[in-house]
């Protein structure tokens, strides 16, 4: 299949317009993506917070490049075979700035973005001190993203999300209002992000007229933990779990750098039989040496194989 956004969109809108809850697991890098298209899923969301604690080791709180981010989700997109949705901050400047970074990311082949109303530093959306651009400024970004939309790859999806109801004196009616104008010039989903409670979600599920996202950020967040079947009964779409990926890494790696300061031994045999106790082959296999056997095969001249010949156990070379 050809990794173009015109058809991960095309993918993506048509799983949207199913009548089951799409639910997406968050990923930060693309070990962690090729891990989640592995097991299987529908489409998966590369997170802001975990690319920027990842890659630059920063949390979300406007360190983060548009270069590294697309960096980032063109390498994840490239690596798994399901669409990919992106974080794409706030757009990282104005609207003429929104037009650069949405072709970017067409470029990059992801299926989705969604671009959020926070003025620049922006923050994670469960952190105090968030603050919006005027809402007129925050139409024209949207709108300026729905027009490249049209222009470069019309089945690339555009989520428009707003940060209005965590600001200082933020309210839902202002998040609902915003959304719908982001409806109203083209974006494709609304986001209203920091619902505090169930009698909020189904107030957004009523009064805004469109697709919708919830996200699902867990404890770490202000939204409830809401059962799946409760979004899809008030009018959600998509949910996303965007730091899934993020916190399992964080509580394993640190569990198993514990058992390791005690004894480096025996924690390496317990993460090699962790490991081998997963469906997912050698680590060779699972990282795609094969695919580079097949085209040292294909490609190179006999005297230049001879030198790989055995390197990587005989389950890779004897193809």
């Amino acid at each position: 299949m050809s990794k173009t956004t015109q058809t991960y969109g095309g993918e993506l809108r048509k799983r949207l317009q199913q009548d089951e809850l799409l639910a997406c697991p968050g990923v930060h890098d693309p070990l962690t993506a090729a891990v989640a298209d592995h097991v299987g899923f529908d489409a998966i969301y590369m997170t802001g917070y975990g690319t920027s604690i990842s890659k630059v080791g920063y949390p979300d709180a406007g360190f983060i490049t548009m270069p590294e981010m697309i960096d980032n989700a063109a390498n994840i997109q490239e690596r798994i075979d399901v669409p990919l949705i992106a974080d794409a901050d706030n757009g990282y400047g104005n609207a003429t700035n929104v037009v650069r970074t949405v072709r970017e990311y067409v470029k990059a082949g992801v299926a989705a973005i969604h671009i959020e109303d926070q003025t620049f530093p922006k923050r994670c959306g469960h952190t105090k001190g968030r603050q919006v651009i005027p809402k007129e400024e925050a139409v024209g970004k949207i709108a300026a993203a729905a027009d490249v939309r049209d222009e470069r790859a019309e089945e690339f999806v555009i989520i428009a999300r707003t940060d209005a109801r965590g600001t200082g004196d933020g309210s839902l009616d202002e998040a609902i209002d915003r959304a719908n104008a982001f409806l109203d010039v083209g974006a494709d989903i609304a986001f209203i992000e920091g619902p505090t409670d169930t009698d909020e979600l189904q107030r957004i599920g009523r009064e805004v007229d469109g697709p919708l996202v919830y996200n699902f950020v867990g404890d770490v967040g202000t939204s409830p933990y809401v059962p799946l079947e409760s979004l899809e009964e008030w009018g959600f779409n998509l949910v996303l779990f965007p730091i899934f990926s993020t916190l399992s890494t964080i509580a394993n790696v640190h569990a198993d750098m514990t058992a390791f300061a005690d004894d480096p031994l025996e924690a390496m045999r317990s993460v090699d039989d962790a490991f081998a106790a997963e469906p997912v082959g050698s680590l060779h296999e699972f990282s795609g040496f094969p695919e580079v056997v097949e085209w040292e095969e294909e490609y190179l001249p006999e005297a230049e194989q001879e030198k790989y010949e055995g390197s990587l156990g005989d389950e890779l070379t004897d193809t």
